[in-house]
């Protein structure tokens, strides 16, 4: 696994660092992922400034960059371990893959836009995450022909589960995501699947894009 160095604002970086442990971000593992992975490379070269600024930013085809406490939290609340094998929906510009590449053997990520894809996979490939696949498509169907994954992670809102891709959960494995209406806030939840069925916890309330079906016609 690749060790990117933090970036040369150590100060800064050290308060990125300390706001998450003010929030509640606990797991050293997280915190560890989160110091390595350098979120200035993965943001647009207006916002660099504000790479570690606690606020989700813009990127290219309409879509943002999550604010990193949701980030943070979310990877917390999946409970990634080195073994897993975790599919992303919505890889924007890659940076949840990169935090999750560094606590998962494998993470395969799926995107609809392949203009996102495509600088994803080059940006992921250039600071050596290499344990990680970016597809191209419609992440609502997931990706069956890998399926079962041990954890899956929805990067946009969906109004209802998607039955899709509870279906390729494995075992006591777990799915974070976004649900509520396209228009406004949605809450976070997390999904366990059990032998009983699929366990419910709503988490926190949240903003995300919309989760929408299919590839991008353009973009």
């Amino acid at each position: 696994m690749s060790k990117q160095s933090p970036g040369d604002d150590s100060v800064g970086r050290m308060q990125f660092l300390l706001a998450l442990r003010k929030r509640g971000i606990t797991n050293p593992a997280v915190l560890r992922a989160m110091d390595q992975v350098p979120r200035e490379h993965f943001v647009e070269s207006s916002f660099i400034e504000s790479a570690y600024a606690d606020q989700a930013l813009p990127i290219a085809c309409g879509q943002t960059i999550s604010q990193p406490y949701v980030v943070a939290y979310m990877t917390e609340q999946l409970r990634v371990e080195p073994g897993h094998r975790v599919l992303e929906v919505g890889t924007g510009s890659g940076y949840q893959a990169a935090i999750l590449s560094r606590l998962a053997r494998e993470v395969i990520t799926v995107e609809r836009y392949r203009t996102l894809a495509q600088a994803a996979r080059i940006r992921l490939a250039t600071l050596g995450y290499d344990n990680v696949e970016v597809q191209v498509g419609d992440g609502l169907a997931g990706v069956p022909e890998r399926a079962p994954f041990d954890r899956i992670i929805v990067t946009a809102a969906a109004e209802n589960i998607p039955e899709n891709l509870t279906a390729q959960l494995a075992d006591n494995a777990i799915m974070v995501l976004p649900l509520g209406p396209h228009s406004g806030s949605q809450r976070l939840f997390k999904l366990t699947k059990t032998s009983a069925g699929l366990e419910q916890e709503d988490l926190i309330g949240v903003r995300f894009v919309p989760l929408l079906p299919g590839k991008a016609r353009e973009l």
